[in-house]
């Protein structure tokens, strides 16, 4: 679907952005931002939202969903994926390699390309997954458009993608330029770990299983490798506060960033395996509140870059399994918003570092360009925020397709009431407005 050409005024709103938060009405049209100010005029041929005493936020970018398609629709399809994105304020999301069958060329990339045409309610980009058959040509590959680039996998997690041995890994970076995103962990440790196991162990034994020793072995293995190559990386899903101490002690600037997911910011072990037993399990694991606690101020001092939901739902009846045959994974796209600001109301985050994590970091991380903000000539996405809108998830309001979240329950402080998408209302009231318009994301 092409940008509207109808105009939307959103009037009298608090815009929150990066560098600060100010009462302005936004006016877009043809799917871009084209004025900001106090009393612009209403649109003859358009809509106005009323914002007075709401937050605005630019759409938020999640870089690293699993939305299961193809292989897995009893899960997750792009379709239902996308719209709990939308529903949570997500207007751009990056989803991950690692589907039945992988995305590992190009025909798999325009495969999904074709799937989400008409069905995927945000606009998208997709990884193509790096193996040691694959290496040399990841760098032709990636260029193509709406390719978020390459993921690689040194821990085996769900599905079959790995690069566990350095030289496959050094062949990886030196193929092509743009940033390429790592899952780290140690396979050669992990596997050690999983022959151990004794029957009957509980899942509260999960982030022993997958130590603090094994994801620092891997990421210290990453960033020599980073050293030697000079490519840049993205450091997904921090799990631990040594990794947080070794990125500062290596200082390896722009060529690493990082990213953490809402579950270990918000999740503590060993309570959150005594309160939601496997609901709680995901590799890398929830950790102690040591971890927790040295990765939300890496995430406040900007060490840890930017949000990633790693959404990854499985069913409940999956979920439900004895560990370790229960398969690990967190639903959590549509809940990163709420998540953060409650985070804002317990004081260890601002609204101006909602909008840096949430919606800025990700774009700069990765070269995606017209989102992030809502400056004049950007994207026309937006997300209003009622602060009023306080109290426990609801399960009813949950849009993935497994209906299920450890967070159901929680007091959540705000949550998003309107998410527009390209200067047009995609989801207002809990539901979607009209038909899917999502479109792939342009890098630059």
């Amino acid at each position: 679907m092409s940008a509207s050409s109808e105009s939307l005024l959103v009037r009298g709103g608090r815009i929150v952005e990066v560098d600060g938060i100010r009462e302005e009405d936004i006016l877009i049209s043809a799917g871009r931002v084209v004025g900001r100010g106090v009393g612009i005029e209403a649109p003859e041929d358009g809509e106005v939202i009323e914002a007075g005493g709401r937050l605005v936020f630019p759409g938020l970018v999640d870089p690293q969903v699993h939305f299961r398609e193809p292989g897995f629709p009893d899960k997750e399809d792009l379709q239902s994926g996308s719209l709990a994105a939308i529903a949570g304020g997500v207007t751009s999301f990056c989803e991950m390699p690692n589907t039945t069958p992988p995305t590992t060329d190009p025909a798999a990339l325009e495969d999904k390309f074709a799937r989400a045409r008409g069905r995927c309610a945000s606009d998208h980009a997709f990884f193509l997954g790096a193996t040691a058959e694959n290496a040399d040509e990841l760098g032709e590959w990636e260029s193509a458009p709406g390719c978020a680039g390459v993921k690689v996998f040194m821990g085996s997690s769900t599905g079959t993608l790995l690069v566990p041995d350095d030289p496959t890994l050094e062949r990886v970076l030196r193929s092509g330029e743009r940033r390429v995103a790592v899952h780290s962990e140690d396979e050669p440790m992990l596997q050690e770990a999983y022959a151990r196991l004794e029957k009957g162990i509980h899942v509260s034994a999960h982030p022993e299983v997958r130590s603090v020793a094994c994801a620092v072995r891997s990421t210290t293995r990453l960033l020599d490798l980073v050293e030697k190559t000079r490519r840049k990386v993205h450091l997904l899903h921090v799990s631990t506060a040594e990794e947080v101490e070794l990125l500062r002690e290596r200082d390896l600037g722009e060529l690493v960033t990082a990213e953490v997911t809402p579950n270990h910011l918000f999740l503590v072990a060993p309570g959150c395996y005594e309160e939601h037993g496997t609901l709680a399990q995901m590799n890398p694991p929830v950790r102690d509140q040591r971890h927790c606690e040295v990765i939300r101020g890496a995430l406040v001092d900007g060490t840890i870059t930017c949000i990633g939901s790693d959404h990854a739902p499985h069913t409940a009846e999956e979920k439900a399994r004895a560990y370790p045959e229960s398969p690990s994974g967190i639903p959590g796209v549509q809940t990163i918003l709420p998540l953060l600001l409650t985070a804002v109301r317990d004081g260890w985050l601002t609204l101006e570092d909602v909008a840096r994590v949430g919606s800025r970091a990700a774009c700069e991380v990765y070269g995606i360009l017209g989102k992030g903000s809502l400056g004049v000539g950007c994207d026309g996405d937006l997300v209003i925020v009622d602060p009023q809108e306080r109290g426990p998830l609801d399960v009813e309001w949950l849009r993935s397709r497994v209906g299920w979240s450890p967070f159901v329950g929680m007091e959540l402080f705000g949550w998003p009431v309107v998410t527009v998408l390209g200067g047009r209302v995609a989801y207002r009231d809990h539901g979607l407005v009209g038909e899917p318009a999502g479109r792939p994301l342009r890098f630059g």
